[in-house]
């Protein structure tokens, strides 16, 4: 049965003393609690290393935001995958929308960063996701199609085990609005769907599908309580111990 998921995207958010009261604070809001679901957190890369020593022998597990799909070289500002293991990175987060429209990455780029992080045990989380343009064309299940089908070419069954995919509809992230449960929901079920079609009914049931996009505590238990969505990607909200916590306990 697969396991419910919630993840903190901190984006450019996070100096290293807000990294050490964030999750300090969310480690005491969680003290003695019987969590259900898996908690990861993505502060920025400047925080790793100090949000690794703060979350050892925790409930809580790290990602980073970001990932080159090369080993090393004369690549300036980028970030390896062994620099993100040195410091104690389970996962790293790739195609996130900002990804693709502001740095302009392609699913091209994306496929190759999640074959070098499965290659080598980091555990990506995948993200997909339309635009308000290309939702109200009606084309988002082509665009999620196109999405999925390049950015997972050349994972096997075995390796999809390992990605978590997040559906993040771009209108709805940091904008304040947010897709219905039911929108979210239909999406959700066309992902799984898909992904019997491409590997498997058992695959697919296994695989873990967030939901992303201004997910808040007001609106994540009716979010959560859908079939399909197994957990959430949070933005704004995971940057305050509370509000972020009051989602983990939606679940």
């Amino acid at each position: 049965m697969r396991k419910m998921v919630i993840a903190g995207n901190w984006k450019m958010h996070g100096e290293l003393n807000e990294t050490v009261n964030l999750i300090s604070g969310i480690k005491n809001l969680l003290e003695d609690y019987d969590l259900k679901c898996d908690v990861i957190v993505a502060p920025p890369f400047t925080s790793l290393e100090t949000a690794n020593t703060l979350v050892k022998d925790s409930q809580i597990k790290l990602s980073a935001q970001n990932m080159h799909f090369e080993d090393k070289g004369a690549f300036t500002g980028e970030i390896s995958h062994s620099m993100l293991k040195s410091v104690g990175c389970e996962y790293v987060i790739l195609g996130h929308s900002e990804r693709r429209s502001i740095f302009g990455e392609t699913d091209e780029i994306i496929n190759k960063k999640i074959i070098k992080a499965l290659s080598v045990g980091l555990n990506p989380i995948f993200c997909i996701g339309e635009t308000l343009e290309e939702r109200e064309a009606n084309i988002t299940e082509k665009v999620v199609e196109t999405q999925i089908r390049k950015g997972l070419e050349n994972v096997s069954e075995s390796d999809l085990a390992k990605i978590i995919v997040a559906y993040e509809p771009v209108w709805a992230i940091g904008t304040g609005k947010v897709a219905t449960p039911e929108q979210a929901q239909d999406v959700h079920y066309f992902i799984r769907n898909l992904i019997s079609q491409m590997y498997s009914k058992e695959t697919a049931e296994n695989l873990t599908i967030q939901y992303g996009g201004s997910v808040k505590p007001d609106n994540a238990a009716g979010l959560l309580s859908k079939p399909d969505i197994d957990g959430a990607l949070v933005g704004g909200a995971c940057l305050k111990a509370d509000s972020f916590v009051d989602i983990i306990k939606a679940c």
